[in-house]
């Protein structure tokens, strides 16, 4: 599949020297967050709130460093996510964590989440009443997390989280936000299966990423 696109040095971020993790943030009561994550996973998991509660094998929450710098939202479980209960497990969830690795990540250090919690019958994409049903447990999970940066995953990740009907190529290769944290559109891993040759722009983004993170991470607030 020609991943070793996504090897690259340092240089290639057009920054010298990153600094790629900041250490553990501190927390003034980890055990009230710790009792603030089950129970928001709890009422993921008895959620009702749209119809497909019925349908779905397990609700996918979320996995990862709940006090990550960086978060990864994409747009709902797959067959292989619903079976698991984990976010991108199959063939897409392999190639991201390459990308992954060509920032010096690993899947285990990042957060990672779906706009939707539960699978949509036959992967078709999330209709706007359960993105809406969703939200208010992503909104959660994004102000537990306190991320550094945000990697929207895809179209309709990035036009739900960004609440807009931009396309995609209108999205990508800019830094958008979500209250004050800096937003990356990437392509869907999905997609770059499909279409290997873009995998060299979906390169540019992380770089983009990759910057805009190593810039934030040195307190320096992101500026167009």
């Amino acid at each position: 599949m020609g991943i070793s696109v996504w090897v690259r040095r340092y240089r290639d971020f057009g920054v010298e020297n990153p600094v790629l993790s900041s250490g553990s943030r501190l927390s003034e009561d980890l055990s009230l967050a710790a009792e603030e994550w089950e129970r928001l996973r709890q009422e993921v998991a008895a959620c009702t709130a749209c119809p497909l509660h019925r349908t779905r094998t397990h609700a996918v929450f979320g996995v990862g460093n709940q006090r990550a710098d960086w978060m990864l939202i994409g747009e709902a479980p797959g067959e292989q996510e619903d079976l698991k209960g984990e976010p991108f497990v199959g063939p897409a969830g392999q190639l991201l964590n390459e990308m992954l690795k060509a920032l010096r990540l690993q899947r285990e250090e990042v957060y990672i989440t779906n706009i939707l919690k539960s699978r949509p019958p036959g992967n078709r994409d999330p209709k706007p009443e359960e993105v809406l049903a969703c939200e208010p447990y992503l909104k959660r999970q994004i102000a537990l997390v306190a991320p550094k940066v945000i990697l929207a995953i895809g179209r309709i990740a990035a036009q739900s989280l960004l609440k807009t009907e931009a396309p995609l190529s209108r999205l990508r290769g800019k830094v958008h936000r979500y209250a004050a944290t800096p937003v990356v559109v990437v392509y869907h891993p999905a997609y770059l299966l499909r279409s290997p040759a873009a995998k060299r722009q979906a390169w540019e983004d992380l770089k983009l990423a990759f910057r805009v993170y190593s810039q934030v991470s040195q307190g320096n607030p992101w500026t167009n």
